[in-house]
């Protein structure tokens, strides 16, 4: 694969409620160190800034971040706002609230309904805008997010936010969200190495209801915040070698190939991985290679 001229465009698009973006997209947590939040080292600054503007220029137009990804030292929503403000009319920022973490770092209670407007005006004002193109409640363990869901809803309408996501949910979730307001996409962990028959079944259902369905650690897999694990298996060994690709090539490839509605936000703070994840959008893998992953995917399914 020739990565280095291949822009996002590759991948395809999809419609965000009516914001339009391409399937390949770009997560901030790596921004801020060699592994999420603080179990890294804090990543050099300038060259997360200028990872941001590479991804712009290879044509990304939707980032995924949140006022709690940072480390000691960086923060992803400042990164961002330095990076590229004043923003392109057609960059799409999504952002979540729910989960907080003190100045410290140190995870704590996972906000209460009516503490979510201020968990929205952080994310406003660290990255330097006056509404939110798209907004994921991420639930907390919650039986129930209609009260969360609910409060964001009427930030909608007050014109803080755009657009509602819901994150790390069950597909009764889903139908209690939609029954209070437009739910234009759903965030879980989702992956080649992530079995699941309820998120299998949650991203058919998003499909069939013209929802995204935005998996995270797609490529870290079981690694999740600490990044993949480095082990990839012969199947996707093989298939990576007959393209020429890399395994996380593969993996984004497997991925966007679940669905026309499926997005995928790979993070990094590698200038040349970025380039090899968007490149990743333009990967085309058969129908054969596509049953032998799957197979690896759902074992004896």
């Amino acid at each position: 694969m020739t990565s280095e001229t291949i822009t996002a465009a590759a991948s395809g698009s999809w419609t965000l409620g009516d914001l339009p973006v391409h399937r390949i997209g770009f997560g901030a947590m790596r921004l801020t160190g060699s592994a999420a939040f603080h179990l890294g080292t804090p990543s050099d600054r300038d060259r997360s800034i200028a990872v941001l503007r590479r991804a712009i220029e290879l044509g990304v137009d939707h980032i995924d971040t949140a006022a709690f990804y940072f480390s000691a030292v960086r923060s992803a929503n400042e990164l961002i706002n330095s990076a590229l403000a004043p923003y392109t009319d057609d960059l799409v920022i999504a952002t979540k609230v729910g989960p907080f973490r003190d100045y410290s770092g140190e995870w704590g209670t996972p906000a209460r309904p009516d503490q979510l407007r201020a968990h929205v005006e952080e994310n406003l004002r660290q990255l330097g805008r006056d509404h939110l193109d798209l907004v994921y409640l991420r639930r907390m363990g919650q039986d129930s997010i209609a009260e969360h869901f609910g409060a964001l809803a009427e930030l909608r309408e007050a014109g803080l936010i755009r657009h509602l996501g819901i994150s790390s949910i069950g597909l009764r979730h889903l139908e209690e969200a939609q029954a209070i307001a437009p739910v234009v996409s759903v965030q879980n962990q989702y992956g080649l190495d992530s079995p699941n028959a309820g998120t299998d079944e949650l991203l058919r259902t998003c499909g069939e209801q013209g929802v995204a369905f935005v998996p995270f650690f797609a490529i870290a897999g079981k690694g999740g915040a600490q990044g993949p694990s480095g082990s990839d298996g012969d199947e996707v060994l093989a298939v990576a070698r007959a393209h020429g690709a890399t395994p996380a090539q593969v993996r984004l490839a497997w991925t966007l190939r679940q669905g026309p509605h499926v997005l995928a936000i790979p993070g990094t703070g590698s200038p040349d991985h970025l380039v090899e994840n968007v490149a990743a959008g333009a990967l085309r893998l058969t129908d054969d290679e596509m049953a032998r992953l799957d197979a690896l995917h759902r074992p004896g399914g």
